[in-house]
């Protein structure tokens, strides 16, 4: 390195990070041409963690604080560096900062409906959706396995995988359980917390803090619910015949209160028919009908009594079923 080199190096004092938006989970601090003083200082907020990286691999790791750079703090780098103890020379090492605030609110959901086996409905295909909060815990996890030297990591560069896991691991407790979709879907707290025990640990193996996991919704695809309401429909009925009767009830009021027409009147009498026929069919379900004392129909007789329906024998002066002259 020239003399003019030497000088127009810049030498860093002060290392530090202000988080400038929400999300970035990791941070390379700017260190193009520029070295760290022996002795300078290492600021880390309450939030954060930073790590020292030489060419690649992580080294010393530091927790909230201000810290003095010397080879006494910087144990794994002075030996990766073959530093000797009374080392006083500017060096040259990436700092990365990581952010180990709460990433609230993140968002999961099963893109599409999920097959499981359910005790009570057998194989059936279900929805599900709600949120969670993470934050990094360990660096050095989190760095070998996600985020790299990458200049930036932010949260949204992960959540389809955490997504995914979270879908994998929702499934295999839906799978494994012996509680109905029903009585899943109504407590959804318990159900929260099987699933975020369940996917603790592939969090933790990333590095990440699993804070908070909330199901807001389970639920069926629109075609199974529709299913789903028609049992409990059938389940509510209880007696299909009581059914009948309450359709056909309800039938002959509505027809009763649309008296204008043919179609009205028609309905009326079907709806009549309907209920006279359900309810002849729940007084004596099995015991023969009488014998009607007026005479059966005649299908020669071209003349019927007009009071009461009978067939008039030819030339007749009485009806022969109530007597009444015609």
């Amino acid at each position: 390195m020239s003399l003019g080199q030497f000088l127009s190096k810049q030498f860093i004092s002060v290392i530090q990070w202000n988080e400038s938006e929400d999300g970035v989970l990791a941070y390379r601090y700017p260190m193009q041409d520029m070295e760290i003083e022996n002795g300078g200082q290492l600021t880390v907020r309450e939030s954060q963690m930073a790590a020292f990286i030489n060419e690649g691999r992580i080294a010393d790791v530091f927790s909230p604080g201000l810290h003095t750079l010397s080879t006494r703090n910087l144990p794994i780098l002075t030996d990766l560096l073959n530093w000797s103890k009374d080392f006083e020379s500017p060096f040259k090492s990436d700092v990365y900062f990581f952010s180990t605030r709460l990433q609230m609110d993140q968002k999961w959901g099963t893109s599409t409906p999920v097959s499981i086996r359910d005790k009570e409905f057998g194989a059936i295909r279900i929805r599900a959706y709600g949120n969670h909060s993470y934050r990094v815990a360990d660096p050095r996890a989190f760095f070998t396995k996600v985020s790299g030297t990458r200049p930036r990591y932010l949260a949204t560069d992960l959540e389809d995988q955490l997504r995914a896991m979270i879908v994998e691991k929702m499934a295999g407790v839906f799978a494994t359980s012996d509680v109905s979709f029903l009585d899943m879907a109504g407590n959804q707290a318990a159900l929260g917390a099987k699933i975020s025990d369940a996917v603790k640990p592939g969090f933790a193996a990333l590095g990440l803090e699993l804070n908070q996991f909330i199901v807001e919704s389970v639920s069926l695809p629109d075609e199974l619910q529709k299913v789903l309401d028609q049992r409990i429909a059938m389940s509510m009925a209880g007696d299909l015949g009581k059914l009948t009767q309450f359709e056909a009830a309800e039938s002959l009021e509505e027809a009763a209160q649309n008296t204008g027409g043919t179609a009205g009147m028609g309905l009326g009498l079907g709806a009549g028919v309907a209920m006279a026929q359900a309810l002849m069919g729940q007084a004596r379900p099995s015991a023969a009908r009488p014998a009607s004392s007026v005479p059966a129909p005649d299908a020669t007789a071209s003349r019927f009594c007009m009071d009461c329906g009978t067939p008039l024998p030819e030339g007749a002066k009485f009806c022969p079923g109530c007597g009444k002259q015609i």
